[in-house]
């Protein structure tokens, strides 16, 4: 599809109740976009779908955490300090950009974000790039790491320092001591959260495909490092076009037409939970409407990954010619909870039985606090910790006379003696794990502009051209119209009382009763409903009533009775409306 297609589906978006910017009212605030009713239903359609194959389909637990988090959850997960974009700003105009956008929109390079700064700015100044709202030359000007975090106080006066989420999945990941026990302890088990995350971009663009506000819809899953890996018997033949790293870098490189299974085998796909999750994600994809012609995964380079992630994989969607982040499917490693466990008092830990008790050796001390706590004052509990930890790692630290620790970057000596350092034999049941975390995080806004551009068509219809989404039933914003064919009582209220019970069936209904029938259709087209149906003066006589789809145009007559049955064996799939007329 064209740049043109996509200026056509957000005019159609904001003149149909899709999506459109918010506050306009008052100017508006680049970033951040209203869904109306048509995209409300959309969005929440596709969320239920979601969930019902992500949480209830794979057996896991969802739960809604808070959008706001106090500052530590933030120092701990490194958001504070690695979570940043690419800022330039303009030497003229003073509007700021992201640098490694201006690089990819105007060179050759399509994944700039990976690459260091230094290198981005001599990009910019060899293909003599210019600032994209007033075209002054951007050589020479500085290019910062800017953090996308959004700041906030809680509570009055200064208050305590929070930040507003940029993902869901560190509410997931504070509350593990407590989900671990709902899980029994057990790996391994899912958490899902459907929620708002909020990015301080730098440069929001494309309609709600880049905001500073949007929804997630994201799965934790903890896994026992050294455990067996998931059964690929589901999605071993799912095909998937890949583009994997190497061929990123490859002179000519081009992707890569394959099956789950044998990018397992080949290791192209390095982690078998990656892989399965790809594979439940392309069919999850197809099934929600979007194009698998213009649908992949690739591969995250090496210096685009995040902080946090061992191997990360990109379902992206082609929209406007471009390729889009449609979700990220990342092995975290044991980073999270590890991280969490160092900066709390909580144990991010789950037990590991033993199949038969074992005999170990184990390095502890038991200092004297007698000692410590006049020597050290506030810092001794921060010194019998770095004691424990060292006796744990490196018990040759402990052969000499003083054993030394950092405390807060500074070291601190103590007598051996009185640290109370002992290794002992012990028999041991299990032990304490840290569990990996793989993650299938979903970008829902960016999924519903990509269904809809997707799904838009243009074609002529009684010598008249017509505009219609295909989309896909099963997320279709309202699933049925229901009109009289014209101006009159007794039609209309037929038709309200067909409309109620469509409704009472759990059907998405509108009702509309103004214009001619061929309008109303042309309406409905637009906003991609499925099915229409029309209450005609017939229908007293038959009892039956014009069904008519929205693809094809194409009509039958249906008994008003069995109306309800049929629509609702359309949505589930169950029957093709083409075994109507046949």
């Amino acid at each position: 599809m064209s740049e043109d297609t996509g200026e056509k589906v957000v005019e159609l978006a904001k003149r149909r109740g899709y999506f459109f910017r918010s506050s306009s009212a008052y100017g508006g605030v680049g970033g951040f976009y209203t869904f109306g009713p048509q995209g409300a239903a959309l969005k929440g359609n596709v969320e239920e779908a979601w969930r019902d194959r992500f949480a209830v389909g794979e057996g896991h637990m969802e739960i809604d955490a808070p959008t706001i988090m106090p500052e530590p959850v933030f120092e701990a997960s490194g958001h504070l300090d690695t979570f940043d974009d690419m800022l330039v700003e303009c030497p003229d105009c003073g509007e700021s950009s992201r640098a490694d956008h201006v690089v990819e929109d105007n060179t050759e390079y399509e994944d700039a974000e990976s690459l260091p700064i230094p290198e981005v700015e001599e990009i910019v100044a060899e293909y003599e790039l210019s600032c994209p709202e007033c075209g002054a030359p951007l050589a020479g000007a500085a290019i910062e790491e800017f953090n996308l975090m959004f700041e906030t106080q809680v509570g009055p006066g200064d208050g305590q320092p929070g930040y507003l989420r940029p993902e869901t999945a560190q509410g997931i990941f504070v509350e593990f001591p407590r989900l671990k026990e709902y899980a029994r302890g057990q790996l391994p088990f899912g958490v899902t959260q459907v929620g708002r995350a909020y990015r301080n971009e730098i440069s929001p663009r494309r309609s709600i495909i880049r905001t500073r506000e949007f929804t997630q819809a994201e799965l934790e899953l903890f896994v026992d490092p050294e455990g067996d890996g998931p059964d690929l018997s589901a999605v071993e033949d799912v095909p998937v076009r890949l583009y994997p790293a190497s061929e990123q870098q490859a002179d000519e490189g081009d992707e890569v037409e394959t099956t789950v299974g044998e990018a397992v085998a080949d290791g192209t796909i390095a982690d078998p939970w990656v892989a399965y999750f790809l594979g439940v994600a392309r069919e999850w994809y197809e099934s929600v409407g979007v194009d698998m012609d213009r649908f992949r995964f690739r591969q995250h380079l090496a210096g685009e990954r995040a902080h946090y992630a061992a191997d990360c994989w990109d379902a992206e969607g082609e929209v406007g010619g471009n390729w889009i982040e449609l979700a990220g499917f990342a092995h975290r490693g044991d980073y999270d909870l590890s991280k969490h466990q160092a900066h709390s008092d909580e144990r991010f830990t789950v037990f590991r039985q033993y199949d038969e008790p074992k005999t170990v050796e184990r390095a502890e001390v038991d200092p004297d606090m007698s000692y410590l706590g006049p020597e050290f004052g506030g810092d001794a509990g921060d010194v019998v910790s770095g004691l424990e930890e060292l006796a744990e790692r490196d018990r040759a630290a402990f052969e000499d006379e003083t054993v030394t620790v950092e405390v807060d970057g500074e070291s601190h000596e103590i007598p051996v003696e009185k640290t109370g350092f002992a290794v002992e034999e012990r028999t041991e049941s299990g032990e304490h794990v840290v569990p990996h975390v793989i993650e299938p995080s979903f970008g829902v806004d960016r999924l519903v502009y990509t269904i809809l551009e997707h799904a838009y068509r243009e074609d002529e219809v009684d010598s008249e051209e017509r505009t219609y989404l295909e989309v896909d039933p099963e997320v279709a914003p309202t699933f049925v119209g229901v009109f009289p064919l014209q101006s009159d009582a007794e039609l209309e209220s037929e038709a309200e009382g067909i409309a109620a019970s469509l409704r009472a069936e759990g059907l998405s209904v509108t009702y509309d009763d103004s214009g001619a029938i061929g309008r109303r259709y042309r309406r409905q087209d637009e906003v991609g409903t499925p099915f229409c149906v029309t209450v005609d003066y017939e229908s007293r006589e038959d009892g039956a009533v014009t069904l008519r789809e929205r693809d094809s145009t194409d009509q039958v007559r249906l008994p008003i009775d069995d109306l309800p049955g049929t629509l609702s064996a359309l949505r589930e799939g169950d029957l093709e409306f083409g075994e109507l007329s046949g």
